[in-house]
């Protein structure tokens, strides 16, 4: 099984496929298992890479334990270790810290972002008040349901609904405080740094996300202002896994995209 020892830590991580890099940085209810829809169609075009953050299925944290705090430098890590200079982020929700830190720190590394139930840390007031009044008020979850898939999705594909709990059962328990955003963040934004980055940039959002409010991703492509957004109807917070066939279509079609803008 392949591991990179870096960081102070033992990274699990896979490779599959040839051609451009493009890395997939998976949410807090996920590993690297989690995109199996999107290797199957992404391989053949891409040397596609899928890894387990710290403290998430195969990898483990250093103690003192660094936690999400090292999500950014370990991806970091991990490219050197695989001499990937250069390449493309798909990140889902907590994914979205890795991925956005990764190319806020590293200036010319990333060719594109793909950003999916995540603002990257482009927010605003307007975005603030509407994630207060969001957790005061959530929407009804039935209980036993799962909050990251609709539903509609839970009750028309119980064998995938199924799959998802597995996968994130391999996953060891953390901290319900593990993902809140630490005090010094509050109230500050990388939309202007994004928009001086000047990399293509994609947010999607389910229409029926019922832990990051839809409206908020719609806040943040427009701080950032090149960036585009797509939502997608009728799905819950994990649109990849949910539809993925669109989710594919989409993603692809905008990395070639990208492609052709960085001729």
């Amino acid at each position: 099984m392949p591991f990179a020892a870096v960081n102070n830590t033992d990274i699990y991580y896979e490779v599959h496929g040839e051609g451009p890099s493009l890395v997939f940085a998976h949410g807090s209810g996920g590993n690297h298992l989690s995109w199996w829809q999107q290797i199957i169609h992404f391989s053949k075009h891409y040397q596609c890479v899928v890894y387990d953050h710290r403290t998430f299925g195969r990898t483990r944290d250093e103690e003192p334990p660094k936690g999400r705090a090292a999500f950014a430098e370990d991806l970091k890590c991990l490219l050197d270790y695989l001499e990937i200079e250069n390449t493309a982020i798909v990140a889902h929700s907590m994914g979205g810290r890795s991925g956005s830190g990764f190319a806020l720190r590293n200036p010319g590394r990333v060719w594109s972002l793909i950003l999916s139930g995540s603002n990257g840390g482009a927010d605003s007031e307007e975005a603030r008040l509407i994630r207060k009044k969001h957790k005061s008020n959530p929407p009804f979850i039935p209980k036993g349901a799962l909050r990251a898939i609709s539903s509609e999705f839970a009750e028309q594909n119980p064998e995938k609904a199924f799959l998802y709990r597995q996968i994130m059962r391999l996953n060891p328990r953390h901290d319900p405080d593990f993902l809140k955003v630490p005090r010094h963040l509050w109230g500050i934004s990388t939309h202007q740094r994004f928009i001086d980055l000047e990399i293509p940039m994609l947010y999607i959002t389910g229409e029926q996300d019922a832990i990051v409010h839809p409206e908020t991703i719609r806040i943040a492509s427009e701080l950032v202002t090149h960036s585009e957004l797509l939502v997608v109807e009728g799905s819950g917070h994990s649109t990849y896994y949910e539809q993925p066939e669109l989710f594919n279509k989409k993603v692809h079609r905008f990395l070639e995209k990208s492609v052709e803008l960085s001729n």
